[in-house]
């Protein structure tokens, strides 16, 4: 599942996100969700989230 639909992505739930830095190699962050920054219900992009971290990137994948 990857997470450009913000009905998938929940608080609590474990992601991989790919930072603003790192948008041009591709490497992914895991961690959980703690908040949801994108307001629209889509994006082609992946929804942009802060992680429990402190890390703030868009969802590329969304682990069960």
């Amino acid at each position: 599942m990857d997470g450009k639909y913000r009905k998938d992505i929940k608080p609590g739930l474990s992601v991989s996100v790919v930072q603003k830095q790192d948008q041009r190699s591709g490497k992914l962050t895991k961690g959980i969700v703690k908040d949801i920054l994108t307001n629209s219900a889509t994006h082609p992009h992946g929804i942009k989230v802060r992680l429990k971290s402190g890390v703030v990137g868009r969802v590329k994948a969304i682990h069960e």
